[in-house]
């Protein structure tokens, strides 16, 4: 099939991208690596009477560490992050996740601001930037503003950007010495999606207790779901096997699955349980070993 009539843009610099993304409000959707946008225009699932490609825009492709930040521009592709050497070892679960993503092709097309503005709850990324408390820059032709991972998505496919904002870049803080992070997911086959992911960072105090957690999870609701409540049960417990364990359990109370292809509710829930006490386990392992 084909997509429906629409009008195309291919803006040379952000200047220009951020005029047309203002011009046309509402009616446009940005275009950036085209992996989950294409297919669902060409079966006619979304049409839009404006596409705006950001191919063309070079600004928007970078990766640099500054200001305690790694700063990776909207439109890197996963597959640059995944074979930079600019990537600090500290951010365990980036580098986990942009090496499992799909494939290589989707790895070598899709872009790092394409997979999270899209907000599949089966995306790997949303549930990682959460965990590694990244701000989303979102700028528009006068202005911008940071939005948290954490508070950028709503629903499935919706998020906190509004009309004439732009996503530009992702800055991801660099963790103390004393913090690790994981993120581990099981899939049926290769390039298939998650049955069940869970992104976890740990900071550890000097007893080896745990200070600070943050904990999402991919595929187990309608949206990536923050594990609040598994966040706080972690809190000044030291990370052991047995605390692991019933982190998973609590995090099973806050999943919101469904049966489907992939499996029944109650299998993803029994696979989040094991995830966890994976995740919380390696995550730990690498804050003490300063490795992230």
């Amino acid at each position: 099939m084909t997509p429906s009539r629409f009008t195309y843009h291919a803006p040379g610099n952000l200047v220009n991208a951020l005029r047309l993304v203002a011009e046309s409000g509402d009616e446009a959707k940005v275009l950036a690596g085209g992996q989950s946008l294409i297919p669902l225009m060409k079966l006619r699932f979304a049409s839009f009477p404006t596409i705006i490609d950001l191919s063309g825009v070079k600004e928007l492709h970078y990766i640099s560490v500054e200001g305690g930040s790694l700063r990776l521009g909207a439109m890197t592709t996963t597959g640059e992050v995944e074979k930079s050497g600019a990537i600090p070892d500290t951010l365990g679960a980036l580098k986990d996740a942009v090496s499992h993503i799909a494939d290589p092709l989707v790895r070598n097309m899709g872009t790092v601001g394409g997979n999270v503005c899209h907000a599949d709850p089966g995306n790997d990324l949303p549930a990682v930037m959460i965990a590694l408390s990244a701000m989303f820059v979102l700028k528009r032709e006068r202005g911008e503003r940071r939005v948290a991972a954490r508070d950028f998505f709503i629903d499935s496919f919706t998020t906190a950007i509004k009309s004439g904002e732009l996503l530009t870049e992702i800055l991801i803080p660099l963790p103390e010495g004393n913090t690790g992070s994981s993120y581990l997911k099981q899939k049926r086959r290769a390039g298939d999606y998650s049955i069940a992911g869970v992104a976890s960072s740990l900071t550890l105090d000097a007893k080896g207790k745990i200070a600070h957690a943050a904990v999402a999870l991919t595929s187990l609701g309608p949206k990536v779901i923050v594990a609040a409540e598994t966040e706080k049960f972690l809190l000044g417990k030291k990370p052991e096997i047995s605390v692991a364990e019933e982190a998973g359990s609590v995090a099973a109370g806050e999943a919101q699955p469904s049966d489907d292809f992939y499996g029944t509710a109650e299998f993803k829930l029994n696979v989040l349980r094991r995830l966890m006490q994976e995740s919380i386990i390696l995550s730990a392992k690498r804050a003490s070993a300063g490795v992230g």
